[in-house]
């Protein structure tokens, strides 16, 4: 939605907000935009079932947002009608039960596990995962949010730990079962290198999730997490030492981070496709699936052009 509607409505990004048409509901994070006009909403026909999901108040399933559209289609080619509704949009209040959990998984079991996850969907009022990055070892993360006006059984929540890959007796924890809180916390290290380089591997925090963005970032950029100690349990939302960010991935194939290509993109001269030939030779982005290719073009369109210096005349 437009920054003036979350404004005039006094919510913030990431609040939890019920889209609702003469069809169905469906209820997700809002987020600001301004390419969105004002007094209009746009979600992504893509966010079918398959990645989000729910059940309303008396127990019946929330489907995708799709479900919210006019069942029109074209009597030719049979294309729906997918591009408009009439909506009505509010907060969401009585949720006050937060998830959130990730984890890096290997590459013959992610889509398993994300399967599995899928199951656990309709015992939340939202529930979302979406699979995100690849490691360069062929792991996959999977992000998994959900939110109730009460919390889960242990039991579920228990199975989505170890879809996550967190029933290991190492994993770091807190519980405080009166409050429905629970932390848990998987560090790892790569084979001979040193304790201290521990990276995180996999967390899940239910009950206040305050702390999941500094958390997700340090398990997606891969920084050392041993050193954030007490801290990676207290479930602070701005913890002191919280490493800078390596920005987000913009290749997955080789890893490549976005403050990488900018600063590579100012070294470079030339045209558009000069200058992407000459970012491709420095930092193979692009090289092998080409699937960040749109994205790598943009930033080359929208990065100034380095001018030459003296040396080089």
């Amino acid at each position: 939605m437009h920054p003036q509607e979350l404004t005039r409505r006094r919510w913030q990004a990431g609040d939890l907000v019920r889209v609702r048409s003469r069809r169905g509901a469906l209820i997700l994070p809002v987020q600001a935009s301004e390419s969105v006009a004002p007094a209009q909403a746009f979600i992504a026909m893509h966010w079918g079932e398959e990645f989000v999901s729910g059940q309303d108040r008396q127990g019946q399933a929330l489907h995708g947002v799709n479900a919210l559209c006019t069942p029109a289609y074209c009597p030719t080619s049979k294309q729906p009608e997918l591009k408009h509704t009439a909506v009505q949009v509010e907060r969401v209040a009585e949720l006050s039960w937060r998830l959130a959990g990730a984890a890096w998984i290997a590459p013959d079991q992610w889509m398993d596990r994300q399967q599995a996850l899928r199951g656990c969907f309709q015992a939340f009022a939202y529930a979302a995962c979406v699979p995100f990055g690849r490691e360069p070892d062929g792991r996959v993360g999977l992000l998994f949010r959900a939110a109730a006006d009460a919390p889960a059984s242990s039991a579920l929540v228990d199975r989505i730990e170890g879809l996550l890959g967190l029933d290991d007796p190492l994993a770091l924890r807190y519980a405080d079962p009166r409050r429905g809180q629970r932390r848990a916390m998987r560090l790892g290290a790569l084979p001979g290198a040193p304790a201290e380089s521990a990276t995180l591997d996999g967390f899940l925090l239910a009950g206040d999730t305050a702390a999941q963005d500094w958390v997700l970032a340090l398990l997606k950029d891969g920084q050392p997490a041993r050193g954030f100690g007490r801290a990676l349990l207290t479930n602070t939302a701005n913890p002191l030492g919280v490493a800078p960010r390596r920005g987000a991935q913009v290749c997955t194939c080789f890893d490549v981070r976005e403050p990488e290509i900018l600063a590579t993109l100012a070294r470079c001269q030339g045209n558009v496709d000069e200058r992407l030939a000459q970012l491709q030779g420095q930092l193979r982005c692009g090289t092998n699936c080409g699937s960040c290719l749109p994205a790598l073009r943009k930033l080359v369109r929208t990065t100034d052009v380095a001018l030459p210096t003296e040396d080089a005349a």
